[in-house]
């Protein structure tokens, strides 16, 4: 599509949670994800690109070109039904209908056309593999994740009220983490946005999306959340001028002083190279 990105990026997002669950494990309690081997926290991908989706639908109102397909309470079926049912697909020959469908599907939903999606569920309107792909976010350092019991100074009903004889309380628990800065990694394939459609818009979108998430996403399980650093790496070609892994490993981060215990971000230290030391074709901005 003429309007997509003509560069591949590829991106280091920098995160911190204080005293709360930044993505809870439902096999295991709603603890907060940890590598059991390493001690470290984890936020999966899919986390993160669900607070992307929210700060779009937020920003845009769910109005094409920026509706979200996988949304709270969504019936996707019905959804890929609808695109078979528009004019431009039901003209089509019966094997040209998948393929108008995708393309439908990718004008209108900014997560289609920014992750991907599956959808030969109902009415096939095939698969899309997505321009921009996060990793699961680790953090720096390891986490220590800490049980706390709460009340409620209610019951929920006359049967619990009656067997504790009016006190009416309800205990409960939650899950914190004190302190932790969390890294992840992202990349935008300009191949896989010529498929899609995705453009100039959607990537200052993607941006603007990253830096903010977490602004409109406070509650009581996650505490305080912020995004913290966003660098990115452009290329000046489409299929890219350097290794993915190579522009990473030149982006640190470590404690300012090693052994403290760590509850504030102004305790890391993070070094991001200048231009100078980028590899040639390739430029580095940092968003935050």
């Amino acid at each position: 599509m003429s309007n997509a990105i003509q560069n591949r990026y590829d991106f280091v997002l920098f995160f911190d949670v204080k005293d709360g669950n930044p993505n809870g494990d439902p096999d295991a309690g709603n603890l907060p994800r940890i590598d059991p081997e390493t001690g470290h926290g984890l936020v999966t991908d899919v986390c993160l690109k669900r607070k992307v989706r929210n700060f779009v639908q937020l920003t845009k109102g769910c109005a094409a070109p920026f509706d979200i397909f996988v949304k709270e309470k969504a019936i996707l079926n019905n959804l890929i039904d609808e695109a078979h049912e528009q004019e431009a697909v039901k003209s089509k020959e019966k094997g040209e209908k998948t393929e108008a469908a995708r393309q439908y599907m990718c004008g209108k939903y900014y997560d289609v056309r920014t992750f991907g999606a599956v959808m030969s569920t109902g009415k096939n309107a095939g698969q899309v593999r997505g321009p921009v792909q996060f990793t699961f976010a680790r953090s720096i350092n390891q986490i220590v994740a800490l049980e706390h019991s709460i009340t409620r100074m209610a019951v929920a009903t006359e049967a619990e009220a009656e067997k504790q004889q009016g006190d009416n309380r309800t205990m409960g628990r939650k899950f914190t983490v004190p302190y932790a800065l969390y890294r992840c990694h992202g990349f935008v394939s300009a191949p896989l946005a010529a498929q899609t459609g995705f453009s100039g818009d959607d990537l200052s979108l993607l941006w603007e999306s990253v830096v903010n998430m977490f602004e409109h996403d406070h509650s009581a399980a996650r505490g305080q959340m912020a995004a913290r650093r966003l660098i990115v790496f452009k290329h000046d070609s489409e299929m890219g001028n350097a290794p993915s892994h190579k522009l990473f490993d030149m982006v640190q981060a470590r404690p300012d002083k090693e052994g403290e215990v760590i509850r504030d971000f102004s305790q890391y230290l993070i070094t991001v190279p200048g231009q100078e030391a980028m590899p040639h074709g390739v430029t580095v901005e940092e968003k935050i």
